[in-house]
């Protein structure tokens, strides 16, 4: 029992892990009013993410800053401009950011939406309340009832002061006078602008999701719009990839992960999206995942340049669409769906996403005469310490340790050498964050070799 209490508080470490010291204590989120670009804006902040939010422009999340880096596509052509919302040619106006649209899309009826053009829901303002500050911070967007869907929306955002993660909580309600069948839709617009060229795309920036294996789907996608041949779509290793450098239009996936994720090679940045998926449900035409690439072009006036005109900015981005299930909602009934941003810090090895963090090389557990080492390279969505939990042969926990810290702003090469017990068999990686609470695992791994069996 003595020797099982060394192996429980003592670590041998020779950890090379690639992050410094998380501190011990986060300040409080805020809530502050501001200008952005001209627009009057509220950003929502704390130590890791700041969130710009202009209400005036659909209760459009406009920017998700995190470790200096910016997500968000932002339309240069309409900074700071408030466009009057054109009901009778529908045109759009592509402000960028993200927003929430009713699904499905079209135009052969009235159970289709005919689009964002001209759309209280995409264009009118939205009033802004703030619901809490402090520890954690939450505001609320409510928008009009949209004359063509019968539908309000409403939607919370919160932050809380330890960790980068967003929550978002969007209500649609049937506000007209009869039964109404609509999905809700999160349109999250990606910049995918080479950082050295703003008229390129970014060549090393990808949008995933989980591959069906038993996909309604031919190839496991559907491009709605665009090319369907070529590299622009792949599925590999379980996952489908969309490379905006070389798509241009829109796609489907019947995914049934629950989850996507815009992985940015080049700044080594990472978004997972994540909401609940219900496997026996409608969802519109199946697809639970979208994407959307403008691919390499720069998008011209719609009249020819006068010879000594200056050519509008380029329109670079990519949307992530998350689907809820299709709801048919009676009169005064309301749907919530729920969802979650994880910022985190992951190039073009990104393998997987767990609820804790990103996977780039698995997790690797090597019995040697030093003890056991410990590798892997991961992106974590938490800060606070990374834990191993050992397990014997026959599946029963015999131990566990830290191994070092979590920092969701650094990227984590771990390779560590710990003084496991040495009839360990697997090892689990979790992240525990700084309220103590176990986020979940990195990843599980067999111990290489293995150690011997129990004599009987």
């Amino acid at each position: 029992m003595l020797a099982m209490r060394r192996w429980l508080s003592t670590v041998a470490l020779t950890a090379l892990i690639a992050y410094g010291t998380v501190p011990a204590l986060a300040k409080d989120c805020s809530i502050k009013s501001a200008d952005y670009f001209g627009w009057k804006a509220e950003k929502v902040s704390n130590k890791w993410v700041e969130l710009t939010i202009v209400p005036a422009l659909g209760g459009r999340l406009m920017q998700v800053s995190f470790g200096g880096h910016d997500f968000l596509f932002v339309n240069e052509q309409l900074k700071g401009k408030n466009m009057p919302i054109d009901t009778v040619h529908r045109r759009w106006y592509n402000y960028g950011g993200d927003k929430i649209w009713p699904m499905p899309e079209g135009s052969q009826d009235e159970q289709h939406w005919p689009g964002a053009g001209g759309s209280e829901l995409d264009e009118a303002p939205y009033v802004f309340e703030v619901l809490s500050h402090g520890a954690v911070c939450s505001v609320r967007l409510t928008g009009p009832t949209d004359s063509f869907t019968g539908q309000q929306y409403v939607r919370d955002i919160s932050i809380g002061k330890e960790s980068p993660v967003i929550s978002f909580h969007a209500v649609m309600k049937n506000n007209s006078g009869y039964p109404r069948s609509w999905s809700e839709q999160s349109v999250t617009q990606y910049n995918t602008a080479a950082p050295d060229d703003l008229a390129k795309v970014n060549p090393k920036i990808w949008g995933l999701t989980l591959a069906n294996s038993a996909s309604a789907y031919l190839n496991g996608y559907h491009v709605r719009t665009g090319m369907a041949g070529g590299p622009a779509y792949t599925v590999e290793n379980g996952l489908f990839k969309v490379h905006p450098l070389v798509s241009s239009g829109e796609v489907w996936v019947d995914s049934p992960g629950g989850w996507l994720a815009v992985v940015d090679g080049t700044s080594n940045f990472t978004m997972v999206e994540r909401n609940r998926f219900y496997p026996t449900v409608e969802y519109p035409a199946k697809a639970t995942m979208l994407f959307y690439a403008t691919g390499q072009r720069i998008r011209q006036a719609t009249t020819p340049l006068a010879p000594d005109a200056v050519t509008p900015p380029p329109i670079n981005y990519m949307e992530a669409e998350v689907n809820s299930p299709v709801i048919e909602l009676a009169p005064g009934e309301s749907y919530a769906m729920d969802t979650q941003w994880y910022p985190t810090r992951m190039g073009e090895g990104f393998k997987a996403t767990t609820y804790s963090g990103v996977i780039g090389a698995p997790l690797a557990a090597t019995a040697t005469s030093a003890g056991l080492v410990l590798a892997g390279e991961f992106g974590v969505f938490y800060p606070g310490k990374l834990v191993a939990h050992y397990y014997a042969r026959g599946g029963s926990p015999i131990g566990s340790a830290e191994v070092g810290d979590a920092d969701p702003g650094k990227p984590l090469q771990l390779h560590a050498t710990v003084a496991a017990p040495p009839e360990t068999a697997r090892v689990s990686l979790h992240v525990v964050d700084m309220d103590h609470i176990d986020r979940g695992p990195l990843g599980e791994a067999l111990v290489d070799p293995p150690p011997p069996a129990a004599a009987r």
